[in-house]
């Protein structure tokens, strides 16, 4: 009965073994480095910035990703993290570029989330302010604060970056973003006039959002 039971034990083990393995491959990391995968993660969404700094200094890769193809930083800014991040900041190796499956870099999760004093680190380290179809502005203009919108006209984002399906950064801000922001942006130059494949305008985003009073700024700014 226990030669069973311990025959069974050990088949678990090395079936845990073999997929460890095999999703350490998938993600880019080393085998010596799959048992400490799940800690290192875990200590990321923790924000223990300690653990994580041990598991670097021991030679884990500041670029892993996470089961969902997330870079730790990315991921640290997604979970405010940011104890964590100081870590990832630290290692010389690590990637500013590095996206996810979605194609968002650092630049882009810190912008969404509010994270402006991160925002300027990146960007002073060398962080690519714009690239072509969903561009770090357009995340910007979809969090509920200015300062990210602020920091990314800065740094000289374009104001008119256009997305895959025709958005704009004053589309994001009137429909998800800050009412300040969609009316910095209209400062700036951004085109009320603008629709995209769906043939909605920055003022129907603020309409669907019962954001009326923006609404009518918006097609008044258009018919300017």
């Amino acid at each position: 009965m226990s030669s069973g039971l311990g025959g069974e034990q050990r088949r678990g083990a090395v079936r845990r073994s073999v997929l460890m393995g095999g999703l350490a491959a998938l993600l880019g990391v080393g085998p010596a480095w799959a048992g400490s995968y799940e800690d290192f993660f875990k200590a990321v969404e923790r924000d223990d910035g300690r653990s994580v700094a041990a598991l670097l200094r021991r030679g884990f890769d500041p670029n892993s990703r996470n089961e969902r193809g997330e870079p730790a930083l990315s991921f640290a800014f997604k979970e405010d993290a940011l104890a964590a991040a100081e870590a990832l900041w630290a290692h010389s190796q690590l990637d500013l570029e590095a996206s996810n499956a979605a194609g968002e870099t650092p630049l882009m999760i810190a912008a969404l989330r509010g994270h402006v004093a991160w925002m300027q680190r990146l960007i002073q380290r060398g962080a690519r302010v714009h690239r072509e179809g969903w561009a770090p502005i357009h995340y910007a203009a979809s969090c509920p604060e200015l300062g990210p919108v602020v920091e990314m006209l800065k740094a000289g984002a374009p104001v008119n970056a256009v997305s895959p399906n025709g958005s704009t950064p004053l589309m994001m801000a009137a429909g998800y973003g800050a009412i300040d922001a969609a009316r910095l942006l209209v400062q700036r130059g951004a085109d009320a006039k603008a629709r995209n494949q769906r043939g909605l305008s920055a003022a129907d985003f603020a309409r669907g959002v019962s954001r009326d009073a923006l609404a009518d700024e918006l097609e008044a700014a258009a018919r300017r």
